[in-house]
């Protein structure tokens, strides 16, 4: 079976411009090109964007992506393993925050008796989703999977104590953030370095290892990407700048 791009792009459910630049970058090549410049996908092709697909379902970055095809001992089988494998996992998960939802309504009914733990836990899972739904293609080709993974499990170790000392750590370097751009505070100031100080401890209760390198890595993001700039700069703007100026300079003296 040979499909146009058109008729690809529909039965997979992506765009024929994604397929335009999947061909761009070298990871998925159509069988041929007619000569009025027309794309067309054969078996091999089709089974080979099921399995960008897979990968791009669980989180992987385009250029890992690439990486692990073009790989000598690229195994299709065992891909589709770790494929099912994972996706279980997600289900498990999911299957889990369904139940914590079900009982914190039924709790506000006064139908059921939530404890602490139940609710705490709830929050940790939720946190770890928005960061996966937003952010995680970017830092997991960025640090790799074991690194967000590992911070993810940290996470969900944390005990209520740890959990709220990380949530007032991330509102104390919002609030000194927007302080020290609406002061117009230098970034080489003594006010800076303790933003930025506070900004490592909040990441080192999740992350396994801190080195500057990593710490000016993550700061590179905020200006980078949109969503992290949007973040910071939703009530101050300047603020994503700053932090990353502020990080840059002092990563190294702390």
């Amino acid at each position: 079976m040979v499909y146009g791009i058109r008729e690809l792009s529909e039965l997979a459910g992506v765009s024929a411009r994604t397929l335009r630049y999947y061909d761009e970058i070298e990871l998925l090549k159509p069988l041929y090109v007619n000569e009025a410049g027309y794309r067309f996908y054969g078996e091999q092709e089709a089974d080979l964007l099921q399995q960008i697909l897979f990968y791009r379902e669980r989180g992987f970055g385009l250029k890992q992506i690439r990486e692990l095809l073009k790989s000598g001992d690229f195994d299709v089988e065992r891909a589709l393993e770790e494929h099912l494998l994972e996706l279980e996992a997600r289900r498990d998960h999911l299957d889990a925050l369904i139940r914590t939802v079900k009982l914190t309504i039924l709790s506000k009914k006064g139908e059921y008796e939530m404890s602490d733990k139940e609710k705490f836990e709830a929050l940790k899972d939720k946190t770890i989703e928005e960061n996966e739904a937003r952010y995680g293609e970017e830092i997991r080709e960025k640090y790799g999977d074991a690194s967000v993974n590992g911070s993810n499990q940290k996470l969900k170790g944390m005990s209520e104590d740890e959990w709220e000392q990380f949530q007032a750590a991330e509102k104390e370097i919002l609030e000194e953030l927007k302080e020290c751009v609406s002061t117009k505070i230098r970034f080489d100031n003594e006010k800076a370095k303790k933003l930025v100080f506070l900004h490592k401890k909040w990441l080192c209760m999740t992350w396994a290892k801190y080195t500057p390198e990593a710490h000016k890595g993550v700061a590179a993001m905020y200006t980078a990407d949109e969503r992290f700039r949007q973040y910071y700069d939703s009530e101050v703007p300047g603020c994503a700048e700053f932090l990353k100026q502020a990080i840059e300079y002092w990563a190294d003296k702390l």
